[in-house]
């Protein structure tokens, strides 16, 4: 798969972003995000979520752990954030193989606890805040 990059995002661009963030997807429906606190994961997500057709409410999972939102399509899409989980024990406790075999979307921020979870073939996202207050966004 190659990469796909974004340089110099707003938000005035996150909808088209997240658009070829969707249609890029093809053997996996398992995205792994990574970027500092406030680099805008849960922004990102929640905009994906939106042109996947959620109209639910979003919000970060940060205490929840997992958030369920349905697309318009009746698709479940998983949002996590195990950024408070501390051990893979965790991650099993969660549930986390069933979700990950679901064959639904699965967002994850913070998924360095899961790695021993994941699948062969997912995404991982990288978002970079820079100096001028934009993101840099990739996808591989």
């Amino acid at each position: 798969m190659n990469k796909l990059s974004f340089a110099a995002v707003t938000t005035d661009v996150l909808n088209h972003v997240a658009h070829d963030i969707i249609a890029h997807l093809a053997d996996s429906k398992i995205i792994l995000f990574y970027g500092e606190m406030g680099a805008g994961k849960t922004t990102l997500i929640k905009e994906i979520c939106t042109q996947l057709g959620v109209t639910d409410t979003m919000s970060s999972p940060t205490f929840s752990v997992i958030n369920e939102y349905r697309a318009s399509n009746n698709k479940i899409i998983y949002h996590f954030d195990l950024y408070r989980i501390k051990s893979i024990e965790e991650c099993l406790d969660l549930g986390m193989e069933e979700y990950l075999d679901s064959g639904n979307y699965c967002f994850i921020e913070w998924p360095e606890v899961a790695a021993p979870l994941l699948p062969e073939k997912y995404y991982s996202l990288s978002i970079k805040t820079e100096k001028d207050n934009t993101r840099s966004i990739i996808l591989s």
